[in-house]
């Protein structure tokens, strides 16, 4: 019974903090309501199967899979770009779904010549702290945003709907907090479920639609035959790095969140990892599906519940790869309250600020100087870009607009540089100090 609820706590947790991504694209592409079904079923398909294949033989840790932020971005460029670069969205799209299985390529042919093993050394503990503030602060926007009810109801601050937002949120740090085991542990279920019931009652909840089909499987490219596009080529390369980016800080954080609550993260497999993810992009080209990533919030889940265990992990990922395959399942997850999701990742996302901070206090006194001069340049920067708006980037080139517009990635970048500098100079002086001792 343990293992069941812990793997359906899992499941809604995956699905509540995924639902956005493929739902906004399917606006943003017009999609019709079939064409937008096959999306988010797609998307939530490879979403399980992707991290059955790297708990059991990537990295072999508890980490949901969701929708690449990088990815969504680049769909949402290319979708305004339709009429431009390309004439209809059903080719952008297969032209999108040929950038997926180029990317596939790129993570083989990375892994396969261990260059993610060289980026996995650049990952030190500030370079992880670093990471694990940008992305509170880059995910406090639209979590705020969703508490508030904007969007959800009506595009403007909805009372009700903060007011029950503000109930389940309290609900869920009580019972986080709680000594009771069976509160703490399944905080989130409870959460999400109480969330949605509330919600209901109130009137705020949207209607689950009832699909015509009881069983759909995923189709071979649902919206044609890929194509592959020249100018997608390199923005596939680019944004392939800055996923592996992603990835190799989402294991370092969910690694030490493992280890702190008595689990066992076994050795690093980062190589086995790029394997994996680039079995998940493969799949998502072959499917249609947004291409997943491995999730640093897995991290404030493992916090929040206390439980670092793998076997309720790839039993939720496997109800969500069911799942995926149902369409009344399907609907009525997405049906979910929005605000319900936001208000459970308000307490798990704060946790993580926490753990930023644990990273930065394993650094001796001496090196504190230099540790926070690289803070306050990547916190800077990643937050500025934050604020740029999307329309003053427009004309860039979209590998560009992918960088400038992901504050995230680039304060992590900034830090990886900065950190850089400061040990190879550390290094050379440390060298002159025992050439000199050895005279």
């Amino acid at each position: 019974m343990k293992l069941i609820l812990g793997g359906l706590q899992w499941t809604a947790f995956m699905i509540a903090a995924a639902i956005v991504v493929p739902v906004a694209i399917a606006q943003s592409f017009h999609l019709n309501h079939a064409d937008s079904a096959a999306l988010i079923q797609s998307t939530f398909f490879v979403l399980g199967v992707a991290a059955v294949i790297q708990c059991l033989q990537g990295h072999r840790l508890p980490i949901n899979e969701s929708p690449a932020g990088l990815w969504w971005g680049v769909y949402t460029i290319y979708g305004g770009l339709t009429g431009t670069v390309f004439t209809t969205f059903g080719e952008t799209l297969r032209a999108l779904q040929g950038a997926l299985l180029l990317s596939a390529v790129f993570f083989f042919l990375f892994s396969l010549f261990k260059v993610i093993e060289r980026l996995a050394v650049l990952f030190t503990p500030v370079v992880t702290g670093v990471y694990l503030l940008l992305l509170v602060m880059q995910l406090s926007q639209p979590i705020v945003k969703g508490l508030l009810g904007i969007g959800y109801l009506k595009n403007s601050v909805d009372g009700l709907v903060f007011g029950l937002a503000m109930v389940v949120t309290a609900a869920m740090f009580i019972m986080s907090r709680s000594h009771v085991t069976f509160l703490r542990q399944y905080a989130i279920l409870l959460s999400l479920a109480g969330g949605w019931i509330l919600f209901a009652v109130f009137g705020a909840a949207k209607p689950i639609q009832i699909p015509d089909r009881i069983i759909q499987l995923p189709t071979l490219f649902p919206f044609g035959k890929p194509v592959f596009d020249s100018g997608l080529i390199i923005t596939s390369l680019f944004i392939t790095v800055l996923l592996i980016v992603n990835m190799l800080a989402s294991i370092r954080v969910v690694e030490a969140a493992v280890k702190k609550f008595g689990g066992t993260a076994g050795k690093r497999r980062e190589r086995p990892a790029g394997f994996a993810a680039s079995i998940s992009h493969l799949l998502s080209g072959l499917t249609g599906g947004i291409a997943p990533v491995p999730i640093s919030g897995a991290a404030g889940f493992i916090e929040t519940t206390k439980l670092p265990s793998k076997k309720p992990f790839l039993l939720g990922s496997v109800f969500v790869a069911i799942i995926s395959m149902i369409p009344l399942f399907m609907n009525a997850f997405a049906s979910l309250p929005s605000p319900v999701g936001f208000a459970v990742n308000f307490v798990v996302f704060s946790t993580m600020a926490g753990l930023a901070f644990t990273e930065f206090d394993s650094y001796e006194k001496a090196e504190q100087k230099r540790i926070r001069s690289i803070i306050g340049l990547a916190l800077l920067t990643g937050v500025g870009v934050m604020f740029v708006p999307e329309s003053a980037l427009s004309g860039m080139h979209p590998i560009l607009i992918s960088l400038l517009s992901n504050g995230l990635v680039l304060g992590t970048l900034l830090a990886i540089a900065v950190d850089r500098i400061y040990l190879i100079k550390k290094k050379k002086s440390d060298n002159l100090v025992s050439s000199e001792d050895g005279r």
